[in-house]
């Protein structure tokens, strides 16, 4: 059975989902977004600002969901601009240390004009 996982150290839900779930011994997180859960708006305007914002919300769900970002087994990264990757990669290897599998693409888009969008896949 699935248990929703919800948590106000990362932002709510902007629509009909849930911050993660919890199915057997795995978390699924929805994607984060550089959205301050104390201001409830994107505060950083660049990707690295965005980009620590983001591994801030991922941790704060992981932890409400009994696990860390050292649990990662897969990692889902949207870019708005690819030419960001250096910068953003910077970032991400200094919380995702147990290097989970990973995609990253660019996307044309993301919510509330973020310029990264992050998902993960962890073990309890």
């Amino acid at each position: 059975m699935a248990k929703i996982i919800a948590t106000d150290k990362a932002p709510s839900a902007i629509g009909p989902y849930s911050q993660a779930m919890v199915v057997g011994n795995m978390v699924f997180t929805s994607g984060q977004i550089a959205i301050d859960p104390a201001v409830g708006d994107i505060v950083a305007k660049d990707i690295a600002g965005q980009t620590e914002q983001v591994m801030k919300n991922l941790t704060a769900v992981l932890a409400a969901a009994g696990t860390s970002m050292d649990k990662a087994v897969k990692t889902t990264c949207f870019l708005a601009d690819i030419a960001d990757f250096a910068a953003f990669n910077e970032i991400y290897g200094k919380y995702f240390t147990s290097k989970p599998a990973r995609s990253c693409v660019a996307a044309k888009a993301l919510p509330k004009g973020a310029l990264v969008e992050v998902e993960v896949i962890a073990e309890l």
